[in-house]
């Protein structure tokens, strides 16, 4: 079995559904140490949801002066996993790696335990045949990225900016290939900004229309608008953004009260070309013009970010060529990473991993055959930055 196996295996049986890390990250801190790595547990959050956060570093072995000069590379990625949903439904246990027809089968073996074993080995890897290369290298891994995802990579990346932490560039270990390991990554992702907003009325019988306001009706004009808005048009990266609504609530249940009042749940993913200030102000200015009575509370879940090409994509595009001989496919597809909290203080930043067909699914698991490659890539990539 080889060493990325036997550490995804490891990290797989233990079982850290957010925000438990099951002690999965003392067990890589133990690995790293060894390796020169200085490892710094961050807790962060409530007793009843406490967050173990990790950041490891090995400065390259250089004087003062020449280190001033020297890049980071940071590998990134998450411990916590999903829930398992019912466990009937799984053939095997899914805190138990089992192998079956060519694949490794367990909570987290897509997202993203096998990344962070990979991490480790192609670090171990590359720092036997190249101990002195003037080169950097830091783990940032949490358990906080499942859930609310505010204990966890954010804090540490606080503390990073903090302190003048310098951050030249970031492979997140996130699931981006499609069919193999290799075939895409992310080099950006569209930002998430949430509102909720409570439409007032005032409650009447319903057959006494004038004696009280809807709030549905009053929202219905605004709403058509809002619906036929372009915000923008996207650009080479990014589609254009999107508005959807995700819930509406109205009403008592009864068929003869016209209700108070009206909640309605919505999301924006936007692309660079907007910005959370432009997209608020747009959306409650049609509000105001339809003279819509509201309260409204936004959320912004993270901000886009987007890494053209340069060091980092030529790296990772040449390191996939070599290792599979595939041509990679950029893409900013998808939901949200720990990725839009990385951007703000590392210019560089891509997502690389396994293929995500089963991540949070009954029976999720990783082919075998794209275990060994993705540990390759990643210690090919070291290589590539040793030298750019």
């Amino acid at each position: 079995m080889s060493a990325t196996r036997q550490l995804a295996e490891a990290l797989i049986a233990r079982p850290s559904v957010t925000p438990q890390d099951a002690g999965c990250i003392d067990l890589i801190a133990a690995r790293l140490a060894p390796l020169g790595f200085a490892n710094e547990i961050i807790d962060s959050g409530p007793a009843d949801f406490r967050v173990r956060n990790l950041w490891s570093k090995r400065p390259a072995a250089l004087d003062g002066q020449a280190q001033a000069a020297i890049k980071t590379v940071v590998f990134a990625g998450h411990t916590d996993v999903v829930p398992t949903g019912p466990l009937a439904q799984w053939t095997s246990d899914p805190f138990t790696p089992t192998e079956r027809d060519g694949k490794l089968y367990g909570r987290g073996a897509s997202d993203m335990k096998t990344s962070i074993a990979a991490f480790v080995v192609a670090v171990e890897q590359f720092l036997a045949a190249r101990p002195d290369a003037p080169l950097n290298i830091a783990l940032l891994l949490t358990s906080d990225e499942e859930g609310p995802a505010v204990d966890g990579t954010v804090v540490v990346c606080e503390q990073l900016k903090a302190r003048g932490e310098k951050l030249d560039w970031c492979i997140v270990g996130e699931p981006t290939a499609v069919q193999r390991t290799g075939d895409m990554i992310k080099n950006g992702r569209r930002g998430t900004l949430s509102g909720r907003l409570t439409v007032h009325g005032i409650q009447g019988h319903i057959a006494y229309p004038h004696l009280a306001r809807n709030p549905i009706h009053d929202l219905a004009p605004a709403l058509a608008e809002l619906v036929a808005i372009r915000w923008d048009e996207g650009n080479a990266f990014f589609p254009p953004t999107s508005w959807q609504i995700s819930n509406i609530h109205g009403g008592t249940g009864a068929s003869n009260i016209i209700p108070g009042q009206l909640v309605v749940d919505f999301n924006f993913r936007f692309c660079t070309e907007s910005t959370p200030e432009s997209l608020q102000s747009r959306l409650e200015a049609v509000l105001k013009k339809h003279g819509v009575d509201y309260d409204l509370a936004w959320t912004l879940g993270g901000l886009p970010f987007l890494t053209e090409p340069g060091d980092l994509v030529t790296a990772v595009q040449s390191a996939i060529r070599a290792e599979t001989g595939l041509e990679t496919e950029l893409s900013t597809t998808g939901g949200t990473s720990d990725g839009r909290f990385i951007a703000q203080i590392c210019p560089q930043v891509i997502e690389l991993g396994p293929p995500n067909a089963s991540i949070h699914k009954i029976d999720e698991h990783i082919a075998l055959a794209d275990i060994e490659p993705l540990t390759n890539i990643y210690r090919r990539v070291l290589e590539r930055l040793a030298t750019a």
